[in-house]
């Protein structure tokens, strides 16, 4: 899974009271939510499955039949919350099957913790990157000292 994240330069939102305008304005920021695109499904499946119920593992098939959309759909937004590494997918035992299957759930139970996660990865990416540009500039003073 490839981890990526929209970083824009932004002003907290502590100011704002409306735990909506809050998430869907993060969500925005992050690169969750195109502009543009329409946000119902994607803001649902995070806000009304993942916010409001941190600690239950939902199974996709769940988010799907609740939100009258198909599982691809699903899986698609999933997938751009795993590249945040703010989802975890465990293994749940479906009373309906009767058999383990794959759940997705906040990672720790708490977006805060998770976020942990995302941060991390912002540090290493941001690090590899100044190793990239320190090696970018050795080679073009390489190169330069090689043209005299």
């Amino acid at each position: 899974m490839v981890f990526e994240l929209q970083v824009k330069s932004n002003t907290p939102l502590v100011g704002e009271d409306d735990p909506d305008i809050v998430a869907k304005t993060f969500f925005e920021q992050i690169g969750y939510l195109s502009k543009g695109a329409d946000p119902s499904i994607p803001y649902k499946i995070f806000a009304d499955f993942f916010l409001k119920h941190p600690t239950k593992a939902w199974f996709v098939d769940e988010i799907a039949v609740d939100l009258k959309t198909s599982r691809p759909t699903v899986y698609r937004h999933l997938n751009k919350l795993k590249g945040f590494d703010i989802l975890e997918e465990i293994y749940v035992f479906d009373e309906i099957t009767k058999q383990n299957k794959k759940a997705y759930r906040i990672r720790y139970g708490n977006l805060q913790k998770a976020w942990n996660f995302v941060e991390a990865h912002l540090k290493v990416a941001i690090e590899n990157y100044g190793k990239t540009v320190e090696h970018l500039q050795n080679l073009i003073e390489k190169q330069r000292r090689d043209i005299k």
